[in-house]
C-alpha cells in the first residue's frame, strides 16, 4: 500500500533506539524525511546514519532531554513544521507508590504527559493551516490494564490520554489527527530493565524471567520493533485520516478485555 507520505517532514522524539527508532526507520522506508529526538547525542547520530543508510531520505537530529524546555526548543528549531509527530519518551522507574515524592511525580508528569501537549500545542495549527497533519503518542499498555509498580507511568499516561481523547474531536476536520499507540511487552531495553525488578524479586535470572513472561503472552513470543514502527507509519499515513482519539494496542493478546 502506498501510504502517501513520501516528501512529508516527521519529528520522532525518543528515536535514537527501541520504539522510537522502530517509528522513525518505518517513516523513513515510506519517503518521510525525519527529525530524531534524544538525550544521547552518540546514539542518536548512529541512529540517523542507520536510518539514512538505509533509506535514502534526509535525517537531522536534535539532542536534548524532550522533556525540557530547552530539548523541545531544539527539537522545534530542527524541526519547526513537521507535518507527523511522534511523541514517545522513556517511561519513569517502577516502584511503590508510598516511596516516591511530589518531585517523582512531577517528572513524569513533565516527561510522559506535559511535553507531548506542548509539542502538539507548538505544532498543531501549522497543521491544522496545512491541512494535513498526524500525531502519534506513544503511550502504554499500561493506560488499559495498569502494571501496580509502573504507578507513575500508569498516572502520566492516562492523563494524557485523557486530553487527547478531547482534542482529537477538534482537529479531525482539518484533516489533523491524534490517536494513541499503546505499546505491550516488546524486545527492547526498556522491557529488560523493567523484568530486572522482577528477577531480583523471584530470585530467577533475568533470561530466566523474560522466557517466563514470553510464555504467558498469548502471542507465546515479545513484540518486534518493525511491527511497531509499521503500525506507526500507517497511522501516519494520507490513508487513515477517519481515524482519531483512538488508544491501539499491541501486545500480542495480554490485554483480555473485550473492549
Amino acid at each position: 500500500m502506498d501510504l502517501g507520505i513520501a516528501g512529508r517532514r516527521a519529528l520522532v522524539c525518543a528515536a535514537s533506539k527501541g520504539l522510537g527508532k522502530a517509528c522513525a526507520l518505518a517513516l523513513a522506508r515510506e519517503g518521510v524525511h525525519v527529525t530524531l529526538t534524544a538525550r544521547s547525542a552518540d546514539a542518536l547520530e548512529e541512529a540517523a546514519a542507520e536510518i539514512r543508510a538505509a533509506t535514502g531520505v534526509t535525517v537531522t537530529t536534535a539532542a536534548g532531554d524532550i522533556a525540557t524546555e530547552e530539548g523541545r526548543a531544539a527539537a522545534l528549531a530542527a524541526c519547526p513544521e513537521p507535518d507527523i509527530l511522534v511523541n514517545n519518551a522513556g517511561g519513569p522507574p517502577p516502584g511503590d507508590f508510598r516511596d516516591w515524592e511530589r518531585e517523582d511525580w512531577i517528572r513524569a508528569l513533565d516527561a510522559n504527559m506535559l511535553a507531548p501537549i506542548l509539542l502538539i500545542k507548538a505544532t498543531v495549527d501549522g497543521m491544522i493551516g496545512r491541512r494535513f497533519g498526524r500525531i502519534v503518542n506513544i503511550t502504554s499498555g499500561a493506560v488499559k490494564a495498569p502494571i501496580p509498580i509502573l504507578g507513575l507511568s500508569n498516572g502520566a499516561r492516562t492523563g494524557l490520554t485523557g486530553f487527547v481523547a478531547g482534542l482529537s474531536r477538534q482537529t479531525v476536520k482539518h484533516n489533523v489527527t491524534i490517536n494513541n499507540l499503546l505499546p505491550g511487552p516488546f524486545e527492547t531495553d526498556r522491557l529488560r530493565k523493567t523484568m530486572e525488578g522482577g528477577a531480583k524479586a523471584s530470585g530467577r535470572s533475568i533470561d530466566e524471567e523474560m522466557d517466563l513472561r514470553r510464555q504467558s503472552n498469548p502471542a507465546g513470543r515479545f513484540g518486534d520493533p518493525d511491527e511497531f514502527g509499521a503500525a506507526c507509519a500507517w497511522i501516519c499515513s494520507a490513508r487513515s485520516g477517519f481515524m482519531t482519539g483512538q488508544n491501539i494496542l499491541l501486545d500480542g493478546g495480554a490485554y483480555a478485555g473485550t473492549l
